[in-house]
């Protein structure tokens, strides 16, 4: 099984910190985001594994990875970055990660036992998190829907109540052969313009509507999302007094 790290952003919100690093190498506790990433990962038992850099990508400190690059990095979004690796994943299983997120291998491993071809994860107690992040979670959150079978059926629009919000999909997915099949057949259809603005909860909700099915199952295990340098403080606390447990 193939593990997918998409890293090819700058995050801008985080400002100075990134002006001369990319945001992966950004240190929570004692070691960077990515290493968090490649540690559960690897303890889940994904150990063939991928980064796809861009902005600062030489600073990436992971040896035991490989790289592939996205030259266009500046102009494109979360979705172009994942088809620079397409042909690298082939007709693999693979497990993708966003590169600002924080998560345990038990996480890994619940979205591995999944059935489907594109299976996601996410948080149904994603307000606690919230509420301490943000004076008005809904500011930051996304419609977030999925049946009592495990079914999505609705992701990434704006939320304008916390009624449209079930959970927050964490940026964790899996692509199975026939999954990333239809992500690719579907892709192959828009423009470059519209391709080169798509992040992946909006590819997401558009392959919905086209009756697209997508396994959603809530997570046991802790995570965090870094947007910000207030995360990042928010999370040393959280985990030196141990309410933020990645294990």
């Amino acid at each position: 099984m193939k593990g997918l790290i998409l890293a090819a952003g700058r995050g801008s919100r985080m400002r100075e910190l990134t002006r001369h690093r990319p945001k992966c190498m950004l240190s929570l506790g004692d070691q960077t985001l990515i290493r968090w990433q490649i540690s559960a990962l690897s303890a889940a038992g994904v150990t063939d594994l991928a980064v796809v850099r861009g902005y600062l990508g030489h600073r990436i400190d992971a040896p035991e990875v490989r790289f592939i690059d996205n030259p266009r990095w500046a102009d494109t979004n979360m979705v172009a970055s994942l088809l620079c690796a397409r042909d690298w994943i082939g007709k693999e299983t693979a497990v993708v990660s966003y590169s600002d997120i924080v998560y345990g291998a038990g996480s890994v491993r619940e979205l591995i036992s999944m059935e489907g071809e594109i299976c996601i994860v996410f948080d149904p107690n994603w307000l606690t998190l919230w509420s301490q992040r943000f004076t008005k979670p809904l500011d930051d959150a996304e419609t977030f829907q999925a049946s009592d079978d495990g079914t999505l059926l609705e992701i990434g629009q704006r939320a304008t109540s916390l009624g449209q919000i079930k959970g927050q999909f964490m940026g964790l997915l899996l692509f199975r052969d026939y999954g990333l099949h239809q992500v690719i057949s579907y892709v192959d259809k828009l423009s470059d313009d519209v391709l080169d603005q798509l992040d992946m909860t909006d590819l997401m909700s558009r392959m919905l509507v086209d009756g697209v099915h997508i396994s959603a199952q809530p997570i046991s295990g802790n995570w965090a999302e870094v947007d910000s340098e207030f995360d990042l403080r928010l999370y040393e606390g959280m985990l030196a007094d141990r309410s933020l447990d990645l294990s």
